[in-house]
C-alpha cells in the first residue's frame, strides 16, 4: 500500500496542506517586505560581519 493511500484515509487532511501553503507564502512575503523596507545602512553593516576580523576574538 502506498503512503498516499494512508493520507487519503485521514479525514480533514487537506487543511494541513492549505495551512502549510499559507504559512509558506506569509513567511516569504514578510521576508521580501523586510528586505525591501530595511535600512540600507543596517544591511551594509550586517553584510560586512563575515569580513570583520574583530568578530573573531579566538583567532
Amino acid at each position: 500500500m502506498k503512503f498516499i493511500n494512508y493520507l487519503e484515509s485521514i479525514s480533514g487532511i487537506s487543511i494541513y496542506a492549505l495551512t502549510s501553503l499559507v504559512i509558506f507564502v506569509l513567511f516569504f512575503t514578510l521576508a521580501l517586505a523586510w528586505s525591501v523596507l530595511a535600512d540600507k545602512k543596517m544591511i551594509e553593516e550586517i553584510s560586512q560581519i563575515p569580513l570583520d576580523e574583530n568578530n573573531y576574538p579566538n583567532q
